[in-house]
């Protein structure tokens, strides 16, 4: 049974006019981050169209040639390609991985003009996409599969404050400039022979708010319980997978859990995945809210900057955006 330990709820009545229903689908999303730090979530709107469009498209990147890949090179402003075994986690939450990433990936991100006016323009992530000029459907698919996954997300946002006794815009100030993330994702076989350190995707924790990931059929996706077994999120049709980042821990005084996770593509075929990060804006400053009571003698921060958070984790784990001998990161 896919995700037995993982709850699945419909995330329908988030989008519906019935306050109490919405309030029950609330408080039902943070049991699930108070516990186990992810859900399954249906009823979410998004067709199988936009989403199957996307990973054909993403499919069909990861399968050109490498000197085509390559020259999408992820730029200064975070947005293109990472080969297969050039990120390696060094800043994860959970110390450092042994061996490099089995898997490459594409970066899109929010929109930005480093010219442009306002809060989304500015920062370190300002730049533009890259757009794989051989691939003319590319653009439109991400654009329509990133719009609906950020609609999904703030309504997921407005259920977090509802069930946290907050008024469903409560997080609207944090996310009016969101950071938004799209990174698709293809994994190879695991090797028969590979060693015991190697992952696809390194154990750790995310560090920024919400994330909602699609999986194909291969499985792979592993989450860590609170007793420190590991459990399969397997891809459960309809569905996707949502976990919190760092920062909710800090909002919530510890009550929602950043649970860590991570891949082994043991399908024995290729596996694709995209994340979509959706995080606050660069100015944010996280701290704990007004219905949550901070822990005593706890190891979380009183308040947070995300955009310095973010530099620093991005710096870290990114070997291309620093000048130390750090590995870069997935």
């Amino acid at each position: 049974m896919p995700g037995t330990d993982i709850p699945v709820i419909d995330i329908a009545p988030l989008a519906g006019s019935n306050l109490a229903a919405a309030k029950s689908t609330g408080a039902a999303l943070c049991h699930a981050f108070e516990t186990v730090g992810f859900a399954y979530v249906s009823g979410h709107g998004i067709s199988d169209s936009i989403v199957d469009a996307a990973f054909m498209q993403s499919e069909a990147f990861f399968s050109s040639p490498l000197d085509e890949k390559r020259s999408q090179a992820i730029n200064d402003a975070h947005r293109g390609y990472i080969p297969l075994r050039e990120t390696q986690l060094v800043d994860s939450g959970l110390g450092r991985s042994a061996l490099p990433n089995l898997s490459e990936s594409f970066f899109v991100l929010y929109d930005a003009d480093p010219d442009g006016d306002g809060p989304l323009h500015e920062g370190f992530l300002a730049g533009p996409n890259q757009w794989p000029p051989w691939l003319p459907a590319f653009e439109s698919a991400v654009r329509a599969y990133m719009a609906a996954t950020e609609t999904v997300c703030r309504r997921l946002l407005s259920g977090f404050a509802l069930g946290l006794d907050l008024p469903a815009e409560g997080f609207d100030q944090h996310f009016a400039a969101a950071t938004t993330y799209l990174r698709m994702l293809h994994y190879p076989p695991h090797p028969e022979d590979a060693d015991a350190d190697q992952f696809g995707q390194g154990p750790h924790t995310d560090f920024g708010a919400v994330t909602l990931l699609a999986q194909d059929g291969a499985g792979g996706l592993e989450v860590r319980r609170r007793d420190g077994t590991w459990i399969d999120a397997l891809p459960l049709p309809g569905t996707f997978v949502v976990n919190v980042g760092d920062l909710f821990p800090v909002w919530t005084g510890g009550r929602f859990v950043s649970t860590p996770h991570r891949v082994i593509n043991r399908s024995g075929r290729n596996r694709l995945s995209m994340a979509y990060f959706f995080d606050p804006s660069l100015d944010s400053v996280v701290g704990c809210l007004p219905t949550c009571r901070p822990p005593r003698d706890s190891a979380l921060p009183e308040f947070l900057n995300y955009g310095e958070h973010t530099e620093q984790r991005l710096t870290r784990n990114y070997a291309f955006r620093s000048n130390t001998d750090s590995e870069p990161e997935s």
